[in-house]
């Protein structure tokens, strides 16, 4: 073995000094892939390096050109068919004196129709020593159906609030005045807030002394019109027991929308 080793060390020594060149450059290899791979990564992570973010504000006040409300027929009855012929009657008759008021059928929407089994707690008969815990018993039938409507001519509505009130509608909930076409109202104001944006970015380019090039992003926050509630003039969507033919004085206020733009521009 020893005499193998002495007559094949130089092919011996070749092969070795071979494996440790390639080694050498196999790390050479791989540290220049890897700091060539952190290079993209770090491009990538951030393509657009020379950039400015400015928000934007647009803002629309407009007044009110519709109002709505809706309204509940709640009839109770011992069978179906009663409560269903009294819930129809009251409901046509409300109808019809709303088509009378200029209404017309595109603005009136059924929300809601429903007949529901009508139980009532009713105690067992006591007896010495048994006790009878009483049981639900059907004593009729509801029906309910929940109407929604538009008044185009605002100034009416006080006086339809009343009208119905006299015809015996005692559930009247929900009633706003708000902009009809408010998406026209949402792509001008938006219109405003990117102005505003860009107005901002040239005046930092200008300070800044470099060249706004294109825009990269974009995104919109649009505050919803907050439309106040008329009937109980607090907010929300408060029920009003109407239950007078006196008519109420509903001012419509203002309606306020606004938009909120944050935009990022390519700068040179």
């Amino acid at each position: 073995m020893q005499k193998f080793f002495e007559d094949n060390k130089f092919a011996i020594s070749w092969g070795i000094l071979s494996l440790i060149v390639l080694a050498v450059f196999g790390s050479i290899f791989l540290i220049a892939k890897t700091a060539d791979e952190v290079k993209k990564f770090g491009q990538n992570d951030n393509p657009y390096n020379n950039s400015i973010s400015v928000d934007g504000t647009g803002e629309v006040v407009a007044l009110p050109d519709v109002a709505s409300f809706n309204f509940t027929v709640d009839e109770t009855s011992e069978s179906v068919d009663s409560a269903q012929k009294m819930a129809t009657e009251k409901n046509n008759k409300t109808l019809e004196y709303l088509k009378s008021q200029g209404i017309e059928d595109k603005d009136i929407k059924t929300l809601s129709y429903n007949i529901n089994p009508k139980y009532e707690w009713q105690e067992g008969p006591r007896t010495t020593g048994f006790y009878n815990p009483g049981k639900n018993v059907l004593i009729g039938y509801e029906v309910t159906q929940n109407t929604d409507v538009k008044i185009r001519d605002t100034k009416k509505a006080g006086e339809i609030l009343a009208g119905i009130g006299g015809i015996g509608i005692s559930n009247v909930s929900g009633l706003q005045f708000k902009v009809d076409d408010d998406e026209a109202l949402k792509a001008e104001v938006r219109t405003k807030a990117i102005t505003d944006s860009k107005k901002k970015a040239d005046d930092i380019a200008k300070a800044l002394g470099v060249k706004i090039v294109r825009t990269i992003s974009f995104y919109e926050n649009t505050d919803q019109p907050y439309y106040g509630d008329a009937v109980g003039m607090g907010g929300g969507m408060m029920e009003a027991k109407v239950a007078s033919a006196v008519a109420p004085q509903l001012p419509t206020g203002e309606n306020k929308i606004v938009s909120k733009v944050s935009v990022t521009y390519e700068i040179k």
